[in-house]
């Protein structure tokens, strides 16, 4: 029996492996980080015996709350990964599971690789409506690409969209890879309409550094990217830093920051209530916009989600209000779950990359209901 996290997003720490009903795990933490909740890694055993894996020392993990009536995700090849039985009992998370191949894989979410972020962009290329653009590395020295579709032109809108500033929330670059494929389809009536508006840019990845590394949620330097919006640096965060000063050149007329909650089983989106500079005009959009996705879809719900921040108390570091306070903008961040929808569970395969990606399909129906609306 084997048990090896040596790939792209792997992440895994062996204490004991010797009995299949005993196999003993850690999470690594990010590195230069005390952050650690991610795990991805593959079991090589007999198959059709029982195995029982535990993951130990999560009270003091990122977010504890989050391995309350969680199912680990297993895999056996790297393309449907479907729930598994998984119990915690305050600290420890074990995996009850009895695989039917030698080989399989489990992860707290289905991954997102580095080669499918790859795959994404040449993709995306072929369109004649979307032109990859380079801006700068990573410290580890990965590309930090961003995606313009549509032509530019006076009177249009300037789109923002924005995913995995925190690597482990690997749905959100599923959701993106939905927007993506109606965006560039050229026979979508919506597509068409949305691009006649306003220009798109796409950021897939803020993080590739911490994707591929297995961090839930810093970048290669242990920082946290969504804390670094208010002053960014080459040194700490060139992520945040590139895509700024991009954002500086185009105007943002929209901001969609799209995360994962690890604790709260729904999709919901958090505002800019807290900005020194929130106004009538900004609720109304906000308001217009989640009236729209109530609308496209009973996957959201404005119900339950993070509280409200009191007037001018908003963190300007977080991406969604510094950008909505630099630019005056509707600016929402969109979180869906780790675990499932409990409003529309699905218990084979829980909130799923499937229902991420048309999750974003439906984001765009929401989209059109602003855009005249923007300025």
């Amino acid at each position: 029996m084997r048990i090896s996290s040596n790939f792209d997003s792997g992440n895994i720490h062996v204490i004991n492996a010797e009995s299949p009903q005993d196999i003993q795990l850690s999470i690594r933490k990010d590195n230069q980080s005390t952050f650690y909740q991610w795990f991805h890694f593959k079991l090589d055993s007999q198959p059709f015996v029982s195995h029982v894996i535990t993951i130990q020392d999560l009270a003091k993990s990122a977010y504890p709350d989050g391995w309350v009536d969680f199912q680990a995700v297993a895999s056996y090849d790297r393309k449907e990964w479907f729930r598994v039985e998984t119990k915690f009992d305050g600290d420890n998370l074990s995996i009850h599971h009895t695989p039917e191949f030698s080989q399989v894989y489990y992860a707290y979410f289905t991954p997102y690789s580095y080669e499918r972020h790859l795959d994404l962009l040449a993709w995306s290329q072929l369109s004649s409506f979307c032109k990859p653009y380079h801006l700068g590395e990573t410290l580890d020295g990965r590309d930090m690409s961003l995606l313009v579709i549509g032509e530019p032109a006076d009177g249009k809108k300037s789109i923002w969209v924005t995913a995995r500033q925190h690597p482990g929330e690997t749905m959100a670059e599923w959701l993106v890879e939905g927007v993506l494929h109606r965006l560039l389809d050229e026979d979508d009536g919506l597509a068409k309409w949305l691009l006649d508006k306003a220009v798109f840019y796409v950021v897939p990845n803020m993080n590739p550094d911490g994707s591929a590394r297995g961090h839930l949620r810093t970048n290669a330097k242990g920082v946290n990217l969504n804390r670094e919006w208010q002053a960014p640096s080459m040194e700490n965060s060139p992520e945040v830093f590139l895509i700024k000063q991009k954002m500086q050149e185009t105007g943002v007329d929209m901001f969609l920051d799209v995360h994962g909650d690890e604790a709260l089983p729904y999709n919901f989106v958090a505002g800019c209530e807290g900005n020194p500079k929130y106004n009538e005009r900004l609720k109304n959009l906000e308001n217009t916009f989640k009236q729209a996705l109530l609308m496209a879809t009973p996957e959201f719900q404005d119900i339950h989600g993070y509280e409200k921040d009191e007037p001018g108390k908003g963190n300007l570091t977080v991406a969604a209000n510094a950008v909505g306070h630099e630019f005056d903008c509707l600016s929402y961040t969109l979180e869906m779950p780790f675990k499932d929808n409990v409003e529309l569970p699905d218990v084979v395969f829980g909130w799923s990359p499937e229902r991420s990606k048309q999750l974003g399909e439906d984001v765009m129906v929401a989209m059109r209901s602003v855009v005249d609306m923007l300025r």
